[in-house]
C-alpha cells in the first residue's frame, strides 16, 4: 500500500510546521542550560537568524530539519516522489541557503556547529556534540 497523503492532509501537515520552538530546538536549549551556556535566540542581525546565538563563544548553533535541510544520513533527508521538480529546486535552495550563511558567518568569526533534528532526538549523543563543541573552561580561566 502506497504512503500517499490527499492534498489537504499534506497541506495540513505542512502548516502545523513550526519555524521556531521546535521540539529539536528545545532539546538543545535544554541540554546547553544544563551545561550552564547561556544563548539568545534567533538573532535577526546575523545571517540566516541563527537559531542560539553565544556570543561569549563567540559560536552559534543551527538546528537544523533532516528533511528541510536535507540530513543525506538520515532517512528522513530525502526528497519526496511526488511533486518532485518543485521539492527538489525548494531543497536544494535550502542546502545552498544554508552553505551561503555558514559562510557568512564563519566571515564574522563566528564558530558554527549544526545539529541536525535526528541528532537532538538522542540525549547522549546531543551532549557528546555539544561537549566537544564548548568544552569546559580550564581551572582559573576568566
Amino acid at each position: 500500500m502506497a504512503d500517499t497523503l490527499s492534498r489537504a492532509a499534506r497541506s495540513e501537515n505542512m502548516r502545523r510546521i513550526r519555524a521556531k520552538d521546535t521540539v529539536p530546538e528545545l532539546a538543545v536549549r535544554r541540554a546547553l542550560h544544563r551545561m550552564g551556556l547561556r544563548f539568545r535566540l534567533h538573532a535577526s542581525e546575523l545571517p540566516g537568524k541563527p537559531d542560539l546565538v553565544l556570543r561569549r563563544h563567540q559560536a552559534v548553533v543551527l538546528i537544523h530539519g533532516c528533511f528541510w535541510h536535507q540530513h543525506r544520513r538520515c532517512v528522513d533527508g530525502h526528497v519526496p516522489k511526488t511533486n518532485l521538480s518543485y521539492w527538489q529546486a525548494k531543497l536544494e535552495r535550502n542546502v545552498l541557503r544554508d552553505r551561503r550563511n555558514r559562510r557568512k558567518l564563519a566571515q564574522l568569526g563566528f564558530r558554527v556547529l549544526v545539529i541536525w533534528e535526528c541528532e537532538a532526538q538522542h540525549p547522549a549523543v546531543l551532549e557528546k556534540k555539544l561537549r566537544r563543541f564548548f568544552p569546559p573552561p580550564e581551572p582559573g580561566a576568566p
